[in-house]
Formats: structure tokens, C-alpha cells, sequence
């Protein structure tokens, strides 16, 4: 029988003077609060003020009694109210006052909301993870019960400040977070009626997503520059005219079948990167399936059994001698950096070293170790086991190698206070390795088609298999449970072309398995918008701005096509793909792919590729060209030479072919004054409405030309 919890206690009233009711005082309460959950029974309310930052809005914090998960909710004034919210989920459990310092006002998520009738909500989702333990607490209170108990207690507050029916709630989240949005969809009912999950991994994702990329970076470091140049716009050459040898084309070829799209690869891109998000990831693995990374050195059918060349020569087992133990305050004198990425961090790091002096007055506490011999390769990953004295076999965790001294993480290295000049440690990267070639030993069902590679041709797998799936536990503990595709409401998942950790295709499996559920009806409650150059991550700026765009105005369009589709019956414009190979392939014109992404073509003296001399002028051609009823080109921009700078095109409504605005042909001429490859680009942006001012759901992509300087 459903669980009423009415509260009239736990009050918090905070009047303030604002404009939601003609500056009437508001007083709100927890008052008539409802949940089937009871261990979030009790919201209170200890912050309702009135802020104009970063736009006008009434801000209402609190959490509920006897948990840790606190909430913000950004009300906008009565006549911006159209009676929605829009809720964010993060990767993983965070602060609930993330959104308040948005670098950009793109990026700026209230302000969007406000200026979308919709209040916003986020949440801590229930409190920080624990990484050391992280199955330490029930999984589903930072999956899905935490986000959905603070949306149903904002529909109280929501009545009490404007009245009127029950508000539509809709969530969006990316990455990590794209999980949590869909198991807080997949897990509940009547609390959010449509999410916008992007840039989604599978139930297959962790590690295995990771560990080809691996595998193929490390095997493909030597050609990377020349590979990359390969694909690029205007090249002369195949990419298999780069390889060098049959590893190589090998490595290319598995992950590229695995989904990995060309966009994806970066000049530099390999192992030396270090591990990022994957060193919280390996542990678990370690732990769980120790016996693997025996296995993969001493049994057939393992890679590293019978190893190739490169294999071999990869493989790092060195024992050096210890010839001084610093400690932090001796760190602090030498000027070692805690990391090598400058200023900011030597500062961090003196501040964790006077953090551990203070607490040994002695000052000894060490924090490096110098050596008489380090790997070759110091930006690589690996264990340094402790080869001698007490502390034999011991690990210790390095931060990173400068020159012949090991920086240690601060934290988790006990054994190093037992270590002795004259001790031994060992650098082996012997397990970095071996995870490496994990995924062909967790190949899973028929739906995941992209491990057809790793099935011989009864379609049973061709390497051996370990004794359990480590990825679908890794998907669990992000949204509370593996995802099924069975839901209420409605859903656009964002997917991005030029992604190489949610790989494309995840969103076309996930499709798959809503139709198990769904049949016929699937058009009428999932979508799918692919975004071309555009890669993970969520930024307000790119790194590389001429070869991946800024895509949060896709992730406008999508919340605000979503409450259109849920609220008025508008049907979104769902992108028309192909999957081939793993590769999601999308026609080349804006009719033929529809979705709501304009497309792009560039030439250089008529021809994706121009050879001029040095101060030679190029002429440089544009076409932007937007999928029909999906808005007019709002936004055209030159970058010449690189960089993150770009020169506006002046008065883009001149440029229009016709009154609609849905097409516009730009041109310019350039001369370069130095010899060298370049990709002159055109970063075009379209709006539903035409709106050349707004900062919000303006839909961007790239075009570009090669031009060879002589």
C-alpha cells in the first residue's frame, strides 16, 4: 500500500521581498509533501532568497532530514514561468551549487531554464562517492533516489509559489551522468516525463571503451601524426598508407570495428597520456579478476603468451637502487612540482607538503623518492613495487617521474616511511599492459555487434572468456541498475560523432533495446540527435576549436524540443544514420540527415584541397545549410590559421539564398604568408528561430578545406 508522509513539521521560514507575485513576501514550507521513499521523508528548506545573479530568479536550498543529500532549486519570476523544470545529473554525486559560476553564458544553466519557462534543479545526488569503496553504500540513492526525491519535493515548492497544475519535469545528464538519467527514468514513474541522456556509454562501456583505446593508442603512438593527418579533410593518402606494420593495421582495424570514429584521434594521443579516468577504474578490475593478469603472461590464447615485437619491447620490468629519500619540507626547498602541469599546481602541492610537515613536526614525511635509474618512457604508467627490505612487495603510487625522481601521491604510500637508501623498486607495467586486451576476453551477447570481431564463425568467442562480465556491475553501480530500455515518457539521447569514449554507436544499441520493448511505438517516445565535430566533453570552450565545436546548444534544443514533444505533441527531427562497421555513417546533405544539426561544406579555390605559394591569395567558399523547419543560420565564422580566434562573417541575413534562412553561401579570400598545411574553417551556427542575439540553443558545426603552402 502507498506510503503517505505528510510532513507539518520540519519548517524553515525565510520571507524575502521578491518579484514572483508582485513583490508579495514569500513564505514556503515542507508542508503536503508525499514520496513513496522513506528514508526521504523529511525535505526541509534553509535558504529562499531573492538573487539577480546570474539572472533573476528566487533561490530556494535545502535537503532532507537524516540523509546527506541537499538541493538548489532556481525559481524564475510568474510571467517567465511556463510551468516545467529542467533538472542536471551529473557524472557522478557532486554540489548542489554547481551551476552558479558558469564561466559562459552559454554554458550558464539557470539562465537557460529562466529564459526556457522552466525552474531549475540540482542536487549533491545524495552525497560524495566514496572511491575507495564505492559499492560502500546503496547504489540507487546517487543512481536515481536522491535526484527524484528532490524533483518531487520542488513540485511542492513550485505550488506554492505559483499554484496551478503539477509541473512537467524533464532531466538531461551526459557521460556518467547520461546513466543516471536514464536508470532515474528506467527506475521510477511519475517523476521526470522525458530526460535527455548524451554522449551515453553501454552497459559494456567500463572498461571495455577504455582499454581499446588503449591498446590502439600505445600500438599506433609512431604514425599517430601521420595518421591523423590521413583523415583529415583533402589528404592524398589512405590511412593504411601510413602503417608500417601489420600490428599496426591490425590495432586500426579492431578499433576501428569497435566504433572508435575517425574524429576521435589526436596527434599525441597514446598510453603516455597517463591513465586519467581509468586509474579509478583498474583497482576494481585488480581486484576482482586478479587471476587475469596472470593468466594473460602464462596461458595460450592470451595476447602476452606468445607477445609480438611491440609487445615485447613495451613491456617495462626495471629495478633501480634508491639513493635519496626527500621528504615534503626538502621537496618545498627543491621546488618539485606535485604534477608537470605548472604554477598552479607546484602551489597545490606545497600546500599538501606543508599539510603533511604540520602533522610531523619533524618534517621527514617523505614525499619522493630519487633513483639511480628511471624508464625511458617517464610520462607512461606504472606499479613500483618495493623489490627489497621490509617492505617487499609492497606497492607505492607514483603522481609522475621528474627526471630521476619519483613523485609520490600524496596519500596511500605508508610503505615509503620503511624504505632505506639502498632499497630496491621496481617499475613494471606488466599489468598496464595486460588490461589492455581485456575487452576480447568479456565479449557479451549478440546485441553488442560490435564484438562480432572477437567471434569465430559459429559465433562463439575465439579468445578465452573470463569467468564474469566486470562491465555490466560498473553500469549498475552508476544508475542503480543495468539499463533496460523499458521506460515511461519520452527521450532524446545527444550523441557525438567525434566521441571516443561514448562511442557513437552506444546510442544506436540503446535504440535497439527500447524497440524490444516498445515495437511500433518507438518513434513516438525515443530520438536520437547525432552531432558532428563534436567530441565528450560538455565545455564552454574546446581545445581545439577548429576541430570540435562548443555543443551546448544542441543540449538546449534537445531539452526544449522535449518539453515540446511531451507538453504539445511536436514531434523532434530525429537524425538519419546508417551503422556500418561499428561506424555510425550520416549522409553528407542536410536534407538527407535531418536532425536539427546544420552541415557544412567548405572549398578552397573550388577543391576540398588547394596547392598555392607563399602570399598566394585562396579563395575560400561556405555552405551552411540547415535541415528544413529547424531554424536559420544565425552565425558564420572564419578561423585561417589555427587557434581558438575567429573573424565573424558581417550581416550572415545577406548571405541567405532565400527568404526561409535556412541556407546561406559565404566567401572570403586569404593569403598566407608562411609555408606549412593548413585547414581554414568555417564554424556556422543556426537558431529555430532566427534569433542573431541569443546565447542559447544556437546549433553549431564545422566545415573546412586543406590549403598546402609552398
Amino acid at each position: 500500500m502507498k506510503l503517505k508522509i505528510q510532513i507539518i513539521l520540519w519548517l524553515l521560514l525565510i520571507g524575502v521581498s521578491t518579484n514572483l507575485k508582485a513583490q508579495e513576501k514569500i513564505t514556503l514550507s515542507a508542508a503536503g509533501f508525499e514520496t513513496d521513499d522513506e528514508l526521504f521523508s523529511e525535505p526541509y528548506i534553509d535558504m529562499n532568497e531573492w538573487r539577480d545573479n546570474p539572472i533573476g530568479h528566487q533561490y530556494v536550498h535545502g535537503g532532507f532530514k537524516g540523509t546527506e543529500t541537499k538541493f538548489s532549486f532556481y525559481f524564475p519570476p510568474n510571467d517567465q514561468y511556463e510551468g516545467r523544470f529542467f533538472q542536471y545529473i551529473t557524472p557522478i554525486p557532486d554540489n548542489e551549487n554547481l551551476s552558479q559560476d558558469a564561466p559562459t553564458r552559454e554554458s550558464d544553466k539557470i539562465s537557460f531554464a529562466v529564459e526556457s519557462g522552466a525552474y531549475f534543479i540540482e542536487t549533491n545526488g545524495g552525497g560524495p562517492l566514496d572511491f575507495s569503496n564505492p559499492m560502500a553504500n546503496d547504489a540507487t540513492i546517487g543512481a536515481y533516489r536522491a535526484n527524484a526525491a528532490c524533483a518531487q519535493f520542488s513540485r511542492v515548492v513550485a505550488n506554492q509559489l505559483y499554484g496551478g497544475e503539477r509541473p512537467y519535469g524533464y532531466a538531461f545528464g551526459g557521460s556518467g551522468g547520461s546513466l543516471r538519467t536514464i536508470g532515474s527514468i528506467e527506475n521510477t514513474s511519475e517523476v521526470w516525463d522525458g530526460v535527455v541522456p548524451y554522449v551515453m556509454p553501454t552497459p559494456m562501456s567500463i572498461p571495455n571503451s577504455f582499454t581499446t583505446g588503449m591498446l590502439a593508442g600505445r600500438i599506433l603512438k609512431d604514425v599517430m601524426p601521420e595518421m591523423v593527418d590521413a583523415l583529415q579533410v583533402g589528404s592524398q593518402k589512405s590511412v593504411y598508407d601510413v602503417f608500417e606494420t601489420e600490428e599496426q593495421v591490425a590495432a586500426y582495424n579492431e578499433i576501428t570495428a569497435f566504433g572508435f570514429p575517425p574524429g576521435a584521434w589526436r596527434t599525441g594521443q597514446s598510453e603516455g597520456a597517463g591513465l586519467g579516468a581509468f586509474a579509478l577504474i583498474l583497482p576494481t578490475i585488480l581486484q576482482i579478476d586478479a587471476g587475469y593478469f596472470t593468466d594473460f603472461w602464462t596461458k595460450p590464447g592470451y595476447a602476452g603468451y606468445n607477445p609480438s615485437e611491440s609487445l615485447k619491447k613495451d613491456r617495462i620490468q626495471l629495478v633501480a637502487k634508491i639513493e635519496k629519500i626527500i621528504s615534503a619540507e626538502e621537496a618545498i626547498e627543491m621546488g618539485l612540482k606535485y604534477d608537470p602541469f605548472g604554477e598552479e599546481s607546484r602551489g597545490l602541492a606545497a600546500n599538501a607538503w606543508k599539510g603533511l610537515i604540520q602533522k610531523d613536526a619533524s618534517g621527514d614525511v617523505p614525499v619522493a623518492i630519487q633513483l639511480k635509474e628511471v624508464p625511458e618512457n617517464k610520462s607512461g604508467s606504472y606499479d613500483l613495487i618495493v623489490n627489497s627490505g621490509v617492505e617487499k612487495g609492497k606497492k607505492l603510487n607514483i603522481q609522475w617521474i621528474d627526471g630521476n625522481i619519483v613523485i609520490l601521491t600524496v596519500g596511500n604510500n605508508d610503505p615509503v616511511k620503511e624504505l632505506k637508501v639502498g632499497d630496491e623498486l621496481k617499475f613494471d607495467n606488466s599489468n598496464l599492459l595486460a588490461v589492455q586486451y581485456y575487452h576480447r576476453h568479456q565479449v557479451p551477447g549478440d546485441e553488442y555487434y560490435v564484438y562480432d570481431q572477437y567471434k569465430d564463425e559459429n559465433g562463439d568467442p575465439i579468445y578465452p572468456q573470463r569467468s564474469m562480465l566486470l562491465a555490466p556491475m560498473f553500469a549498475a553501480a552508476a544508475s542503480g541498475a543495468v539499463p533496460t530500455g523499458k521506460f515511461e515518457g519520452k527521450m532524446i539521447v545527444v550523441q557525438n560523432m567525434n566521441d571516443g569514449g561514448a562511442l557513437p554507436w552506444h546510442a544506436d544499441w540503446f535504440k535497439s533495446r527500447i524497440k524490444e520493448h516498445l515495437g511500433d511505438e518507438l518513434d513516438n517516445h525515443f530520438c536520437i540527435f547525432f552531432t558532428e565535430h563534436a567530441n565528450h566533453g560538455d565545455y564552454p570552450s574546446q581545445p581545439d576549436p577548429t576541430h570540435d565545436i562548443v555543443y551546448l546548444g544542441v543540449l538546449h534544443q534537445a531539452l526544449r524540443d522535449l518539453s515540446a514533444w511531451v507538453e504539445d505533441g511536436v514531434e523532434p527531427f530525429s537524425t538519419k544514420y546508417n551503422v556500418e562497421n561499428g561506424q555510425v555513417l550520416l549522409p553528407e546533405t542536410a536534407t538527407e540527415r535531418g536532425g536539427i544539426q546544420p552541415v557544412i561544406s567548405v572549398k578552397a579555390n573550388g577543391q576540398e584541397r588547394a596547392e598555392v605559394k607563399v602570399g598566394e591569395s585562396v579563395t575560400l567558399e561556405a555552405i551552411i545549410e540547415v535541415p528544413e523547419n529547424t531554424g536559420k543560420v544565425v552565425l558564420a565564422e572564419w578561423n585561417f590559421e589555427g587557434g581558438k580566434d575567429f573573424v565573424a562573417v558581417d550581416d550572415i541575413v545577406s548571405h541567405y539564398t532565400d527568404s526561409s534562412g535556412a541556407k546561406a553561401k559565404v566567401k572570403t579570400t586569404y593569403t598566407f604568408n608562411s609555408p606549412g598545411t593548413y585547414f581554414p574553417t568555417l564554424q556556422g551556427g543556426s537558431e529555430r528561430n532566427g534569433d542573431l542575439e541569443t546565447s542559447y540553443a544556437v546549433i553549431k558545426n564545422l566545415g573546412s578545406a586543406r590549403v598546402v603552402v609552398k
